[in-house]
This record gives structure tokens, sequence and C-alpha cells, in this order.
């Protein structure tokens, strides 16, 4: 069996973030930043951009507890030594019925264990009156990307 390649190790702990994301778990979501990591976000979103660790942790915790929060990964792209990758993402809020899609920046640490730093990008503007925000005339079913959420949200956090 052979050893991943570092890009492999990137998408993986991108993976594994999203998963812990998915579940609302905080201990599973810190161990994967370092502790001075920083997210990121467009302009409008109350206390961002998040810093630390837990920041980040409670933040996404909140937002399943609050939004029924779930996402899905749709593409990962990962530079060959492992440092940076880039995804597009969907972030169903299934508690109030919006959908963002967007795309993320990622920058690891040296040894691809924790994340570094997220810079956040939305496909476009949020639009509290559109149901799903995204693209203007980019068929997302066409070309396979989630068009429901990926389970249910947890109820018990």
């Amino acid at each position: 069996m052979r050893d991943s390649t570092p890009a492999e190790k990137a998408e993986a702990l991108i993976r594994r973030y999203f998963a812990a994301c998915n579940d609302g778990d905080h201990a599973a979501l810190v161990d994967c930043f370092t502790k001075d990591a920083v997210h990121y976000f467009p302009p409008g979103l109350p206390g961002a951009p998040w810093r630390g660790a837990s920041a980040i942790a409670d933040g996404w915790v909140w937002c399943v507890k609050t939004l029924g929060s779930r996402w899905t990964i749709e593409k990962v792209l990962a530079a060959a030594d492992g440092r940076e990758a880039v995804i597009e993402w969907t972030h169903w809020k299934t508690a109030i019925g919006e959908v963002l899609r967007g795309d993320e920046w990622y920058i690891f640490n040296d040894d691809i264990t924790k994340i570094h730093e997220i810079r956040a990008y939305y496909a476009s503007p949020v639009d509290k009156a559109e149901p799903v925000n995204k693209l203007h005339d980019f068929d997302y079913e066409a070309r396979g990307y989630a068009l429901r959420p990926p389970s249910p949200a947890p109820r018990n956090l």
C-alpha cells in the first residue's frame, strides 16, 4: 500500500473538516485547525473573520444548531505539494430554507495535518429573498452538483 500524496492528504483533511461540520462536532472541528487559524468571509457576516480553532468550531456548531446547516463538497483541487487547495461547496441551511454556494481557498500547516487559513467566496451575493443563492444560468444539476442536503441536520447537539 502506497503512502498518500500531499494533495491527497490535503483533500482528506478538508473532507474530515466537512464531516465534523455536518456532525456539529466541536472537538473534531477544533482538531482540524491550527490554534491561530483564521476563517475569512465576504462582507456581511457578523463577527467575521473567525479567529482561532475554537471560534471557528463555535461558529459552525451554532450554524448546525440554529440554521440546520449541512454542507456538501462539490469539487476539490489541491496543489501537488499539499500546502494549498481550493474547493466548491454548498451550504444547506435546512431550518430556514436557504442554500448558498461558493468556493474556499485553504492554506495548511507544513505537514498538512491542520488548516491554517480559509478564505470563503460566495457564488453570488446573499439574497435572502432567494431560496437558493447560485450563479445565474449555471446548470448545477447537469454538472452533478448536489441538489439536496447530504442528510438531515443532527437534532441532539
